[in-house]
């Protein structure tokens, strides 16, 4: 029972907040709120201008689909209680009881979760479940300060139905497509191999595997290129030093760059034929929405796109940022700037900073506008709340914020370029360039873009200058392809598929399943990761390609804006499993014989000559799985390339290529040590 003295008679509001969190700073700013618990659940009891208000607070989702149906395909489900269905969701049952005891007795609903499509849903299924939708209303708020929470509760809103209606469709179809297709998945392996292993795909989760595994081939099948370039050091008559490199030639291989060599230092001067100079204006960049804070961390303090995620989920409930899972890169006027950049001047880490900015603006505080909008919330900005005890990461992703806010508002920063054409009496040019920052500008506020200047010394057409050295050096091609984190969310954000809230969650899952496998600074595809991957290419197309997936978020999409509703959505969601699904069990022992191999379980009918995985084709002999079948053809390519350009031997280029870890394929790679080792698979690719 509650305590009883928080108890108030039946009839009084009932706020819903998302996390106890913002539920205490919600009830702090509607007044004196007593802070009572059940179980060590906080609640807050409180009187808003008369009336009696209780603030009680969820844990972020609190039911979920589920059916008590087991096989596939299966298309029936109820909401239920996560914790009624998933035993690590036990602590929910402590929030559950809360809200059972609230809810009810109340006669006005507000919702008051996060001003999201999961924020709706979360407080929708509470109300629906334990009160009246009917009597409910919606408190939209970007942050989570005091003024913010006033105004919001002053202007109530009608609850969102539409949001409301997009989010549970999404979820189901997740659900459908969740359960379903990783639920065949694990009934091939358990019927073949007897056991049973946690699988999953999903219609977001399955096209993004994919893409990861086509990098991974891309990756693993490369072999690079060797070139030879060459560059000039070059000193003034005035003693002043600059390099010059060969603009739109190169040497063919190391016998001509020989040959190059001694011939420049023989001629020992080169004259300027051209100075080009070029002004360059770059624009502030604008405010961050969520997906471009999460690239900044990522690549300047190597912060995963959760963790960042994460992080600023806490920065927002402590009230020091606007609401993050935002797509918009735009602030609008209505916004306090002058506020928010007084209450900044008071933080010693951004007080010169924002002093500086109010000379230059004089005052007129008109933000860059960015291309990206979010009907729901502006671009993330600080709210000029202090922070306080902020360090380690919370502090690098919160400093990132302020720092592109202030830049936001800042003017143009202007390069210059310099570029130098030389060249020698034999015709051959040469190009030197030069940069310097002309004015800061923006990135004086934000000098996590700011470029590395070059300096050219000041010289004049006509002007012979001394060549010093020639360098020789041997370059090798490397692959623009990666797999991080943050280059999935990339591409994710790219194709259109998921949402801000739940890429980065997506991403952790793949890793968490064990199908992608994080590597020093980079990842790796598993065995697992892959053979699910050509199982889905193969049995599940549609689920290979983002196409499916797009097309049901515009679906989404119409839903949130009225345009179609949940049940026609649901229902072409479950046509499409029919489809996909009808001809799965005539291929469940295939399926489960590549899954037991994958997971070891079971040792390959035809063990591969490299790895021991399973051998597709046979060379000359040899036996090979299809990863290295594709690397021995690249390889014999790469050798000849090698061999040519570097004057070496097919064995020495064999040896390079093998010993090459951070641009040959890691398949190549093993291909050329067994290679090394092995006389048959040798004699194969002088055949090849």
């Amino acid at each position: 029972m509650l305590e009883r003295v928080c108890r108030i008679e039946a009839g009084y509001i009932v706020i819903i907040a998302e996390k106890p969190r913002a539920g205490e700073k919600i009830a702090r700013a509607l007044g004196f709120p007593r802070k009572c618990s059940l179980n060590g659940i906080p609640y807050w009891v409180l009187s808003v201008n008369g009336k009696n208000v209780v603030v009680v607070s969820s844990a972020g989702h609190l039911f979920q689909p589920h059916t008590s149906l087991r096989g596939f395909p299966v298309f029936e489900f109820t909401w239920k209680p996560i914790w009624l269905v998933d035993p690590k969701a036990g602590y929910l049952r402590k929030f559950y009881d809360v809200l059972k005891q609230v809810v009810p007795r109340a006669s006005e609903f507000v919702s008051a979760c996060d001003y999201d499509i999961e924020g709706s849903v979360i407080c929708y299924k509470i109300i629906e479940a334990l009160g009246d939708p009917r009597k409910a209303r919606r408190m939209k708020f970007s942050t989570l300060t005091p003024q913010d929470i006033r105004s919001a509760y002053s202007t109530l809103q009608p609850l969102d139905r539409d949001m409301v209606e997009a989010g549970l469709a999404r979820h189901e179809l997740d659900w459908l497509w969740g359960i379903n297709v990783s639920r065949a998945l694990m009934h091939a392996l358990k019927t073949y191999s007897g056991k049973r292993v946690t699988l999953s795909a999903g219609r977001v989760q399955s096209p993004t595997l994919v893409e990861a595994t086509r990098r991974w081939e891309e990756l693993n099948l490369y072999a690079p290129r060797p070139s030879i370039s060459i560059s000039i050091d070059v000193k003034t008559g005035r003693g002043e030093r600059f390099k010059a490199y060969p603009s739109g030639w190169s040497p063919r291989d190391r016998v001509e760059a020989e040959r190059l060599r001694e011939k420049l230092r023989r001629i020992g001067e080169i004259s300027v034929s051209n100075i080009v100079e070029k002004r360059e204006v770059l624009n502030p960049p604008p405010a961050f929405n969520l997906g471009d804070l999460q690239h900044e961390a990522a690549r300047i303090y190597k912060l995963s796109p959760m963790r960042t995620q994460k992080i600023a989920e806490d920065l927002y409930l402590e009230a020091l940022i606007s609401y993050p899972r935002t797509n918009s890169q735009k602030l609008p006027p209505t916004i306090d700037y002058a506020s928010i950049l007084r209450s900044l001047e008071g933080v010693k880490e951004y007080s010169s900073a924002v002093k500086s900015l109010l000379e230059e603006t004089r005052g007129a505080l008109r933000p860059v506008q960015g291309k990206a909008d979010d009907p729901a919330h502006p671009a993330i900005y600080p709210t000029g709340e202090k922070p306080r005890g902020l360090s380690g990461e919370h502090f690098q992703v919160y400093d990132l914020i302020v720092r592109r806010f202030l830049a936001a508002f800042s003017r143009e920063a202007v390069m210059n370029k310099v570029t130098v054409t030389l060249i020698d009496v034999e015709g051959r040019v040469f190009e030197a360039q030069g940069l310097t920052i002309v004015r800061e500008g923006w990135m004086k506020y934000y000098p996590f873009l700011k470029p590395s200047e070059s300096l050219i010394p000041m010289l004049s057409r006509g002007e012979s200058v001394k060549i010093e050295d020639v360098n020789i050096r041997v370059t090798w091609s490397k692959p623009s392809t990666k797999i991080t984190k943050d280059s999935l969310l990339r591409w994710m954000e790219s194709v259109e598929i998921g949402t801000e809230s739940t890429r980065a969650r997506i991403i952790e899952t793949l890793y968490r399943r064990g199908y992608i496998a994080q590597e020093g600074g980079s990842s790796r595809v598993t065995d697992l990761g892959y053979t699910v991957t050509r199982i889905i290419l193969d049995l599940f197309p549609e689920l290979s390609t983002p196409e499916l997936t797009r097309e049901f978020e515009r679906k989404l999409e119409d839903i949130r804006y009225g345009r179609r509703s949940r049940e026609d959505v649901k229902e072409e969601a479950i046509r499409a499993l029919e489809t996909l699904l009808s001809s799965y069990n005539r291929r469940l022992k295939e399926v489960g014989y590549k899954l037991a191999v994958a997971l070891n379980m079971k040792p390959p009918e035809r063990p591969c000559k490299v790895c021991r995985r399973e051998a597709t084709i046979t060379v000359g002999g040899v036996e090979l799985c299809e990863y290295h079948g594709k690397a021995l053809e690249k390889l014999r390519e790469a050798i000849e390339s090698t061999s040519r350009t570097l004057n070496i031997s097919r064995h020495e280029a064999i040896t390079i290529l093998a010993s090459k870890k951070r641009s040959t394929g890691r398949w190549i790679i093993e291909v050329a040590r067994k290679a090394l080792e092995d006389p048959k698979l040798k004699a194969v690719l002088s055949l090849l």
